[in-house]
């Protein structure tokens, strides 16, 4: 199993890091280490994504990210909450990728912020995000302020939201979705999701593009 951690933390060392570790080592665990985890750390791409967003021009680094992203089973995210919403920087990198990259890919949400006023973000903002990147969220979100970190009741979510993983990518929904609804999704031309969009070009629609005429 191929687990990714994408961590949207802009300081070192972050909570926000250290949560999303925290998560994928307790994967790790109750799958007995049959994961390979890797870490993609959005703070050293900030200045390839800003060029992303505003010329599309992907640098190499954030290429890689990309590619880490799309080669995965299974996702944990997580972001700080600045003023009530999520990071600038984390909602930059998931603004610039292809639509379909992350279709039927299972995912654990988790965000941390200084306060516990801020832990409806992540069902609000976080869960509407991968929900129209048709990912599959998984139902244990994980929020931690800063008080949660010496209650255990955080390892209990940690724990269930982990085992809601993993009863996902074992049922290999994501192969599953994408072996029989691929055709029913709408698909960006030229999406480097990892699958071939079949096109027909004999349609009237391609023919009037092309400049021909329907018949």
């Amino acid at each position: 199993m191929k687990l990714v951690v994408i961590s949207g933390g802009t300081s070192d060392p972050s909570s926000t890091s250290m949560l999303a570790g925290h998560i994928a080592k307790r994967v790790e665990a109750l799958a007995d280490g049959r994961v390979e985890t890797r870490m993609v750390e959005l703070r050293p791409l900030a200045g390839e994504l800003a060029t992303a967003m505003v010329s599309q021009l992907r640098g190499p680094q954030l290429e890689a990210a990309i590619k880490t992203l799309a080669d995965a089973d299974a996702l944990v995210v997580a972001t700080p909450v600045y003023k009530a919403g999520v990071s600038g920087l984390f909602k930059s990198f998931f603004d610039v990728l292809d639509n379909d990259l992350l279709i039927a890919k299972p995912v654990i949400l988790a965000a941390t912020a200084g306060s516990a006023r801020h832990a409806l973000v992540i069902d609000d903002q976080l869960r509407a995000l991968f929900a129209y990147m048709r990912a599959f969220s998984v139902p244990t979100s994980l929020f931690a302020s800063s008080e949660d970190w010496g209650d255990t009741s955080l390892n209990d979510r940690i724990d269930r939201a982990a085992t809601e993983l993993l009863a996902l990518t074992r049922a290999d929904v994501q192969a599953s979705v994408r072996g029989d609804s691929w055709r029913s999704y709408q698909h960006e031309l030229g999406s480097n999701a990892g699958a071939e969009v079949e096109i027909d070009l004999d349609s009237d629609m391609m023919r009037l593009a092309t400049g021909g005429s329907a018949t």
